[in-house]
């Protein structure tokens, strides 16, 4: 006599265990080219800065800014707390340029291709940081965190004090120029 087949599972099963691995599957392929994406992003974005305000005034420029990057940002060794970091800062940049005080001379076109990179940028690497949940407990996330939003509190501080104005807004995009280049660094540290 011949032995049982053993039950095969039903294909409803298979599906169901499918769609409970696409989100990993689609959260590992966007973290793939991470590197590479956020390269590529940062030099769009520059580009784009520069396209949006092409004329700063010069008098303004000579003031300093009363705010600086956090230097202690850049000594992360870790990649996926780089990779928080940088989603950090992108949410900060989005809040800031997505304003309705800018200079009237900037190029909107520009701008709004910005923000669309920038909201865009921010859900990759969103889905790229799905998941992980260990380096939420962790001090150094904390002091990142509390680093961040001090700094870009600093800026927002600026534009409010200076009620807005187009030589506001030239100091602060120098420094959202000097966040890119930072981000740049963190980049090379991420996963």
């Amino acid at each position: 006599m011949a032995a049982p087949a053993p039950p095969r599972p039903c294909l409803g099963h298979r599906a169901a265990l499918l769609l409970m691995l696409l989100p990993a599957l689609h959260a590992a392929l966007a973290c793939t080219d991470l590197r590479v994406q956020q390269s590529t992003f940062n030099g769009d974005s520059l580009q784009l800065l520069r396209t949006m305000a092409p004329k700063r005034t010069a008098l303004c420029l000579q003031h300093n800014a009363p705010f600086s990057f956090p230097d202690t940002l850049l000594t992360v060794s870790d990649p996926q707390q780089a990779t928080l970091n940088i989603l950090r800062i992108l949410q900060h940049l989005l809040r800031i340029l997505d304003s309705e005080s800018l200079p009237r001379h900037w190029n909107r076109q520009a701008h709004q291709q910005l923000l669309n990179k920038l909201h865009h940028q921010i859900q990759q690497l969103q889905e790229c940081l799905t998941g992980t949940t260990r380096h939420s407990q962790s001090q150094g996330t904390r002091n990142s965190r509390l680093a961040i939003n001090t700094y870009f509190r600093h800026i927002q501080d600026f534009l409010s004090t200076h009620s807005h104005s187009s030589c506001a807004w030239d100091i602060v995009l120098l420094e959202v120029h000097t966040c890119f280049l930072h981000i740049d660094k963190l980049t090379l540290r991420s996963k």
